[in-house]
């Protein structure tokens, strides 16, 4: 009888709470005002030909190496970041690896090295989420093959400075080091042009945030060309869809619209601070498009009460280090001010029925 690997058996499956978003999108953090009218219109004027045609995916690889100064064979367009990360470990893990995760973090690291056989290896934030470079280093042994970091990391908002990732790169030559940057645009700060980035280190970026295509699926990977070519070796020639290369350089080139939504967010997100320390909420200043907040055991009924008013928002109790706390994606002023109403209310509610930690 044909049974799948032990490793696939064992595996934990991820499955976001998709069902049902109706209302305000803030559980996902996914832009709130969608994606570039340049973009938009390039979708409608794409005909038949284009869909019929498999994707070339090259050439668009040239303009984004251009557009990150990097040059093509430092690039490789990935159907978003999570099969970055999935061909990461197909191409560097074998059974019996190991891959070191700092938790609470993006699921799906652990997902795809188990899936390859490796085992996950998750060492502990510090306080307040700090990263904890110390338990980091002492994990890393021969067995060590991937170290995967989000800067910023989801769902804390908190970032690591470059320094401290090149530690971590430079102590584990043999092991393929990923700096997951989703949110670096929230952020401004990156390791891609570091002059002393070792040819180790690899780097995700993601359309699916601040440019608002989550939808089409595309990301980037980029790193050493040496490397580069063996990952590529790894990948579909087709893994990104015609729809998404055709309105790539649109995307690339309005960066006005991508810098306007950015600044939106920024605001919003100091807006959003200022509010929870007002309502006595105990949060983490972020570095990303959204804040990690503690409600403490109402943190169920919390959500619930927001979705009643019309917004979703994220339950993220079950991370470690988490217990009690909620993910609230930021978005436009309007949406801001629209959250903040809410949260007002919610609070009020929720404070007079159980227990809110403030």
């Amino acid at each position: 009888m044909l049974e799948a690997r032990e490793a696939v058996k064992k595996l934990h499956a991820y499955r976001p709470p998709l069902a049902g978003r109706q209302g305000l999108r803030l559980d996902f953090n996914e832009s709130t005002i969608g994606c570039s009218p340049r973009v938009l219109a390039q979708l409608r004027s794409l005909d038949a030909e284009t869909l019929a045609r498999y994707p070339e995916r090259e050439p668009l690889e040239s303009e984004v190496g251009d557009f990150l100064g990097l040059d093509r064979a430092q690039v490789l367009l990935t159907n978003g970041v999570d099969e970055a990360i999935h061909l990461l470990c197909s191409t560097y893990l074998e059974p019996g690896d190991e891959a070191i995760i700092v938790v609470p973090t993006f699921a799906m690291y652990a997902i795809f090295a188990q899936a390859e056989g490796a085992r996950p290896v998750q060492v502990l934030s510090g306080e307040n989420f700090a990263f904890p470079l110390d338990r980091v280093l002492s994990r890393i042994s021969e067995r060590t093959r991937l170290i995967a970091v989000a800067n910023p990391n989801n769902p804390t908002g908190v970032a690591v400075a470059c320094d401290i990732l090149l530690q971590v790169a430079e102590a584990a030559p043999q092991a393929a080091v990923l700096v997951d940057e989703a949110y670096f645009e929230f952020h401004g700060d990156t390791i891609l042009h570091h002059a002393a980035r070792p040819s180790n280190l690899f780097v995700a970026r993601t359309f699916s945030k601040a440019y608002g295509l989550a939808g089409l699926r595309l990301g980037i990977l980029a790193g050493d060309s040496g490397q580069m070519a063996m990952v590529r070796r790894s990948a579909s020639p087709y893994n990104v869809n015609a729809v998404a290369l055709a309105v790539l350089p649109d995307a690339l080139r309005d960066q006005q619209y991508v810098k306007n939504y950015v600044a939106e967010v920024q605001h919003g997100r100091g807006l959003l601070e200022r509010e929870l320390r007002t309502l006595g909420l105990e949060y983490w200043s972020s570095r990303a498009n959204f804040v990690l907040v503690r409600v403490g055991p109402a943190h169920t009924e919390f959500v619930q009460a927001l979705r009643t008013r019309g917004i979703l928002v994220r339950d993220r109790n079950s991370d470690p280090g988490c217990e009690g706390c909620v993910r609230l994606t930021v978005g436009c002023g309007d949406h801001m001010r629209t959250l903040i109403d809410a949260l007002r209310g919610v609070i009020e509610t929720v404070s007079k029925r159980r227990e809110v930690k403030v």
